[in-house]
């Protein structure tokens, strides 16, 4: 659930989310959304090169797992979001932890799932771990959740105080998550988060 920072050459830092668990390190996977206009993304998908060179500060944040919990887990992402929480669902299942976990996962269209094969494969995998697609601009044909990805988690779930909650996305995703999730009375202690911000001068996405 932890992040890096990329170090530009002019010194600005990018942070991008870490999705692979703790014992998978070979390689460090990153999932990097397509900014139009954002100056290190439109370098990355139009002008990096296979062996580039790139100056990195890692790991930061502390966005992990509360691994002495026995509470369910739920996870929310929004967009990338998915990413931090992919390495958490995966160290979950690497250690072991048989405690019900299930992952909301908040995009506006089908075609934003990125990775929708992966937690259908964890659904067949693990029988304490479920997964819920919630798109807020659906397809024509979808017929899975629609709205909110908080707003489902809340319709869904009766006693979100006995759950331990993790979250990751845009801000404003986030911010409406915990407020709604504060005011339904789950502690601050359960609560735990990572917001993605914008970067002002180049509208890249950074990790606050």
């Amino acid at each position: 659930g932890q992040y890096l920072d990329f170090i530009l050459a002019d010194g600005r830092h990018r942070a991008f989310s870490i999705a692979n668990p703790p014992h998978d390190d070979e390689f460090i996977e990153l999932h990097i959304r397509h900014v139009d206009g954002g100056v290190f993304t439109d370098w990355v998908f139009a002008q990096m090169q296979a062996k580039t060179i790139l100056r990195i500060e890692a790991p930061h944040g502390s966005f992990v797992l509360d691994e002495d919990s026995t509470r369910p887990m739920i996870f929310i992402g929004g967009g990338t979001g998915f990413a931090p929480l992919k390495a958490q669902i995966e160290h979950a299942f690497k250690e072991g932890i048989e405690r019900p976990m299930t992952l909301y996962w908040g995009v506006r269209s089908r075609r934003d799932l990125y990775l929708p094969e992966l937690p259908q494969q964890w659904v067949e995998d693990h029988p304490n771990f479920s997964f819920v697609p919630v798109l807020s601009e659906p397809d024509d044909d979808w017929e899975g959740r629609k709205g909110f990805v908080h707003e489902a988690v809340l319709q869904d779930i009766t006693d979100l105080p006995a759950h331990d909650i993790y979250m990751a996305g845009p801000p404003v995703m986030v911010k409406a998550g915990r407020d709604a999730f504060s005011e339904a009375g789950v502690p601050d202690a359960q609560l735990h988060y990572d917001s993605f911000e914008y970067a002002e001068d180049s509208r890249d996405k950074a990790q606050a």
